[in-house]
């Protein structure tokens, strides 16, 4: 059964003090507004309207959760990075991000969004930042790779992987494209893969280790 094939959503909370307990086994897919990531989510789920997909950058505000079964949950965290919005909106945003990161016993491995032809920004990295001293996990999805030729796909995911390798983070990466609906499956193996216990690390070079 595929991983994501009795995905529901089940809560959401605004702050970690409305958090569902810290039990069971949860992926996280976090990244910068207007990355894709509501329609990463989407495909994969398999499902048009699971996460909310919006022209209007920032406007998830909330941890929303899904079921999976089995105890297992799928988090969409609100994105980050984006500058029109209160700084007192945008303080929370960041805190509760790095908070829910950094400290969340159920969080198995997390999922980073990045837009293929702007990956690695600071926000990126901030984040990774938080969530590097946990030892857990992370598969970067590359989205929106249908926007760039074979060449700069190839040049891309080489440059990502290069940075991450120096960078030391235990990460994985890979290409992929919500409209072609390009990288489902690898991107399924990789979430199971963390949501299991096993490593990031895989053959054929894949692992950023």
């Amino acid at each position: 059964m595929k991983l994501f094939a009795n995905v529901v959503y089940t809560a959401s909370a605004h702050d970690l003090a409305q958090l569902p307990p810290d039990v069971g086994a949860e992926i996280a897919f976090v990244g910068r507004s207007n990355a894709g990531k509501s329609s990463a989510i989407n495909t994969l789920a398999n499902h048009s309207r699971l996460a909310f997909v919006s022209k209007t950058p920032g406007r998830t505000q909330l941890i929303n959760f899904f079921s999976l079964g089995n105890g297992n949950s799928l988090v969409d965290l609100p994105g980050y990075g984006y500058a029109k919005v209160p700084p007192a909106v945008k303080a929370h945003w960041e805190q509760t991000l790095a908070d829910y990161v950094s400290g969340r016993e159920a969080l198995r491995g997390l999922v980073l969004i990045m837009d293929a032809r702007h990956p690695l920004r600071p926000a990126d990295e901030r984040l990774l930042d938080w969530y590097a001293p946990t030892g857990k996990p992370v598969h970067c999805l590359l989205t929106k790779a249908d926007k760039l030729t074979r060449n700069e796909q190839a040049s891309t995911l080489r440059q990502v992987k290069d940075t991450l390798r120096l960078q030391q983070r235990n990460a994985s990466v890979q290409l992929f494209s919500a409209l072609k609906k390009s990288g489902v499956a690898e991107a399924e193996a990789r979430i199971s893969d963390m949501l299991y216990g096993k490593s990031a690390a895989h053959e054929n070079g894949a692992s950023c280790q």
